[in-house]
């Protein structure tokens, strides 16, 4: 071995050596992507800042609207920035749209009992004036059409509903429900989950598939172009503003009127699964929770959503359905699902407030287990 003395390896410390890495790369990416502040471009940016003194550029509109357009977004706009009446007894409008008897009633006898003054019934009946046997429906029927399934009178419907529960300055919520639907939380969970968000639980979401996006026909355009086309559960929860704004609708109603129908150039558009999700999606996206507090299972893929019969009610099943926390939208797009979490008021809570549907053999089950099921608190 040598006996040279060999000198001695200087190490710098690692975070020096951190530190002068991240000043390095700091450096670079202001240089290639200068600050958005003025004083900062005149440091970093090697091209002329003075643009950021300027205002910014007017948005500079894609076509010309016409007089309807403009007409519909001045009164749509007015609407939403008039503060809501306030009402000293705020009340949910439960709105049933059904062909005949209502086999449920005692169970939403159950959920409503103790709550009066809270709440509202309304019964559009569309085939046969149901035999009530509670008396939170008796009285409750208002002035009914023919509905068919997939047709525009389906909306129609649901407007009728709207426009005569909207006579009571008190309505604030306005939900939309079927003789197939039951309450999946007890009452008070559920005035609570409505009345303290600010959002109407609209579903919508995009699907790519045939039985989404190509049931969009161009005679929609200019007003709806393929890419404002939306797909979602009718069952919906709308606050009052959102119902008043249906109700001043005429220029998108009369698009899907006439565009979206069965049998119809050869696709089936059924209105009542694209009107309201297209048409808030256009007017007011961040208004809308882009999905339902109504549960149905649409796993199986088929025309109609799965449907529940006695032998499937166990306290277990219904448990599980009151705390999915997890939105699926099931799409005709390759079979692709699209999922996300329940958010209420920006925390993850769970999705569903009521669910369908329930053959009227589980009635007696289901008011067996209901108190045990109902548990949750907001």
């Amino acid at each position: 071995m040598s006996g040279s003395r060999q000198r001695p390896y200087l190490k710098r410390p690692v975070w020096i050596i951190v530190l002068v890495n991240f000043v390095i790369l700091f450096l670079i990416a202001a240089y290639l992507y200068p600050p958005a502040t003025s004083a900062a471009c005149f440091i970093f940016s090697p091209t002329d800042c003075t643009l950021l003194n300027q205002p910014p550029a007017p948005k500079i509109p894609t076509r010309e609207l016409t007089d309807d357009e403009t007409i519909s977004q001045v009164v749509i706009k007015e609407i939403l920035k008039t503060p809501p009446v306030e009402s000293n007894n705020p009340k949910i409008a439960f709105l049933f749209l059904t062909p005949g008897q209502l086999p449920f009633e005692p169970l939403w006898a159950k959920f409503f009992q103790g709550h009066e003054g809270r709440f509202s019934v309304y019964v559009h009946a569309s085939k046969e004036k149901p035999v009530h046997t509670s008396h939170y429906f008796m009285g409750r029927d208002i002035h009914s059409e023919s509905v068919s399934w997939g047709k525009i009178s389906m909306v129609d419907a649901e407007r009728r509903l709207l426009a005569k529960a909207l006579l009571d300055s008190d309505n604030q919520q306005f939900v939309l429900l079927s003789e197939s639907c039951i309450p999946l939380q007890n009452f008070d969970y559920v005035y609570n989950y409505l009345m303290l968000t600010n959002v109407s639980f609209i579903d919508s979401f995009v699907d790519l598939g045939p039985h989404g996006s190509g049931r969009y026909s161009e005679h929609m355009m200019p007003e709806v172009e393929t890419d404002d086309f939306r797909k979602g559960s009718q069952w919906f929860s709308m606050k009052r503003q959102h119902a008043i704004i249906v109700m001043a609708d005429s220029l998108y109603y009369t698009k899907f009127r006439y565009y979206c129908k069965p049998n119809m150039e050869g696709r089936n558009c059924y209105a009542d699964e694209h009107y309201l999700p297209t048409f808030f999606n256009m007017i007011d996206p961040v208004g809308i929770a882009k999905r339902s507090v109504t549960y149905v299972d649409w796993s199986e893929r088929k025309w109609h959503p799965k449907s529940f019969k006695a032998e499937d009610i166990t306290l277990k099943f219904l448990k599980n359905l009151t705390t999915i926390d997890d939105i699926v939208h099931f799409t005709s797009d390759e079979k692709r699902m699209l999922t996300g979490p329940c958010l209420w008021n920006g925390i993850k809570r769970p999705c569903y407030l009521f669910a369908r549907k329930f053959y009227p053999e589980t009635l007696e089950r289901l008011m067996f287990y209901f108190s045990n099921y109902t548990t949750l608190s907001v």
